[in-house]
C-alpha cells in the first residue's frame, strides 16, 4: 500500500510547518547565548515539554515497538517507567544546579564548567568522547526513520536516511534553541493527535474499551509479565541507573533544558512536568505495539509492525498524520542533539585552538558550519547502521555502555560528597568505562543486563576509588565552584 495525495499532502504540510517555525526563531537569535540556550528565558511548560519529547525518536516506533511485539509489556518498566522515576526523584537536585552554573558562571554549554572543576585536558576528553557517543546515537535514528520511509512508501533505506538527515539539516540551521523547543511543541501535538488516533483505531479494530484488558489473554503469558528475559529485572536495575545519568544531564541535550531555565524553581516544575509524561503517555502510545501480534500474526520483521498497523487501520490522511507525528519525533530529537553539540563544538573544543573561534559575533557562524559537518558524519554512520549491531545495537548497547563514563565525572563533579575526586579520578573513569566498553564487545557475556551495565559499573566504581585514593587538599577554586552552586 502506498501513500495517497491526501496523505503526502498532509506530510508536505507538516515540513512547511517546522521550516516557517527555523524561520521565525532564526530572528530570535541576536546573540549565541540567544542560539544555545534561549537567553536563559525558557518557560518552564516548554522546557518540560521539550525534555520529555527530547527522549522520543523514530527509533521508538522501529525497535523498540519491536521488542514490543516480542516482549510485550517489558518496555515500559525498563525504559518510561524508569525514565519517569529518575526524573522525578531528582527533580530538585541537578535541574537546580545547571541553572545556578548558567547565572553563576555564564555557561551555554553543559561542558564549560569542567575545566574549572577538573582541567582543561579533562574537559577535551569528555567533549570529543561526547561528540563520538552523540554520532552513533543520531545514526541510529535517520536508520530508524528510514525503515519507517521503507514500509509507507517503499523508498530503500539508504534514500530515506539522506531524506531525513537532509531535510532536518536544513531546519536545524535556522532558529537554534528557540526553534528547537516551540518545534519540541508543534511536535507533541503532533504526537499527541496520532497516538490517540492509533489508539482508538486498536481499540474500535478489537473489543473497544474492554480490549485494554483482554488482549492479554490472547497473547503469550510472558508478555504481560513487567520483566521477560533477557529484559529482566536486573537490566530495568541497570537501565534505572544509565537513566538517571542521561535524563539529569547526560545526555546534554536535556541539560541544556534546564540550563535554559529562567529560575531554579521553573527547572523544577519543567522537570516534574517530563517525568509525570513518562509515566502516562507511553502507557497510551504503546498499546497498539502490544496488540500488533494479535492483529499482524507471525509478522517477518517485527520492527515493521507499528508502520504495518498504521496501514492496516488508518484512512488516507489519517496515514500521512502518523508519518508526520514519526518524523517529528525524529526531528525533534536529533535537532535537540545537534544543537547542543554545536555548543560544545563551538563553546568547549574550537576555543583550544584559537581563542578567536567560538565566540564574539563569528560564534553564530561557526556553530552552522560545526552543524553542517556533525550531520552530514551522523548521516555517513546511519549508512553504516548494520556493521554497529542495527539499530537496537546502536541503542541500547552503544548509548548504554558510552553514556556512564561520559555522564559520571560531569554529574558526580557537581556533588560535594566527590569534591575530592579530580583530574585523575575523571579521566581514570572515563578510559576504564570505555575499556570495559571495548571488552564486552570483545567477549561473549550472556546476560545483556551486565552487557549493558559493566562499562558504567567500571566506570562509577574508578571514579568514587581513585578519588579516595587520591585524597588530598581539594583546589580553592573547586571548593568555590563546589560552595556556590550548592548553597541554598
Amino acid at each position: 500500500m502506498k501513500l495517497t495525495d491526501l496523505d503526502l499532502i498532509i506530510i508536505g504540510l507538516f515540513f512547511l510547518l517546522m521550516l516557517a517555525i527555523g524561520i521565525y526563531a532564526y530572528f530570535k537569535n541576536r546573540s549565541a547565548e540567544d542560539y544555545f540556550v534561549a537567553g536563559g528565558n525558557l518557560p518552564w511548560w516548554l522546557s518540560g515539554i521539550s525534555h520529555h519529547v527530547s527522549g522520543y525518536s523514530g527509533a521508538v516506533f522501529v525497535a523498540y515497538a519491536a521488542l514490543a511485539y516480542t516482549h510485550g509489556v517489558s518496555i515500559y518498566f525498563w525504559w518510561a517507567l524508569t525514565i519517569g522515576t529518575t526524573i522525578l526523584a531528582s527533580a530538585r537536585v541537578f535541574p537546580v544546579l545547571w541553572v545556578r552554573l548558567r547565572k553563576q558562571f555564564q555557561i551555554q554549554s553543559p561542558l564549560e564548567f569542567l575545566e574549572k572543576r577538573y582541567n582543561l585536558l579533562t574537559q577535551q576528553i569528555m567533549a570529543w568522547s561526547g561528540v563520538l557517543l552523540k554520532l552513533f546515537d543520531i545514526g541510529a535514528k535517520w536508520a530508524a526513520i528510514a525503515i519507517l520511509l521503507n514500509v509507507f512508501t517503499g523508498i530503500s533505506l539508504p534514500v530515506g536516511i539522506l531524506i531525513s538527515g537532509g531535510i532536518s539539516l536544513l531546519y536545524i540551521t535556522f532558529g537554534g534553541l528557540w526553534a528547537v523547543v516551540i518545534t519540541d511543541f508543534t511536535q507533541f501535538i503532533v504526537q499527541l493527535l496520532a497516538g490517540i488516533v492509533m489508539f482508538v483505531a486498536v481499540l474500535q479494530y478489537m473489543d473497544g474499551f474492554e480490549s485494554l484488558f483482554t488482549i492479554w489473554d490472547q497473547l503469550p503469558a510472558e508478555n504481560s509479565q513487567p520483566f521477560n528475559e533477557p529484559y529482566g529485572a536486573g537490566f530495568a536495575l541497570a537501565f534505572l541507573f544509565i537513566n538517571f545519568l542521561s535524563y539529569n544531564g547526560g545526555q546534554w541535550n536535556l541539560a541544556t533544558r534546564y540550563i535554559s531555565s529562567p529560575s531554579e524553581n521553573q527547572a523544577i516544575k519543567a522537570a516534574r512536568l517530563s517525568g509525570i509524561l513518562y509515566l502516562i503517555w507511553p502507557l497510551i502510545l504503546f498499546f497498539p505495539m502490544w496488540a500488533a501480534p494479535i492483529l499482524l500474526p507471525d509478522l517477518l520483521d517485527p520492527s515493521q509492525s507499528y508502520g504495518e498497523l498504521t496501514l492496516l487501520l488508518l484512512p488516507s490522511g489519517l496515514v500521512g498524520l502518523v508519518i508526520a507525528s514519526l518524523f517529528a519525533n525524529t526531528m525533534s530529537m536529533t535537532s535537540s542533539d545537534i544543537n547542543t553539540i554545536a555548543a560544545v563544538i563551538t563553546r568547549d573544543i574550537l576555543p583550544t585552538f584559537s581563542k578567536k573561534l567560538g565566540h564574539g559575533k563569528s560564534s553564530l557562524a561557526f556553530a552552522r558550519i560545526t552543524t553542517f559537518i556533525f550531520t552530514s558524519m551522523t548521516i555517513l554512520i546511519a549508512l553504516q547502521y548494520e556493521y554497529f549491531g542495527g539499530i537496537l545495537g546502536l541503542i541500547i548497547s552503544w548509548f548504554g555502555a558510552l553514556v556512564g563514563p561520559i555522564a559520571i565525572p560531569m554529574l558526580f563533579g557537581l556533588i560535594p560528597a566527590f569534591r575530592s575526586c579530580g583530574p585523575i579520578a575523571a579521566i581514570g573513569s572515563i578510559f576504564s568505562g570505555l575499556l570495559t566498553f571495548i571488552l564486552t564487545k570483545n567477549i561473549e557475556i550472556s546476560s545483556l543486563a551486565l552487557q549493558v551495565s559493566l562499562p558504567l559499573i567500571v566506570s562509577a566504581i574508578a571514579y568514587i576509588g581513585i578519588g579516595l585514593i587520591q585524597f588530598k587538599r581539594v583546589p580553592e577554586n573547586v571548593k568555590s565552584l563546589l560552595k556556590s552552586i550548592s548553597q541554598e
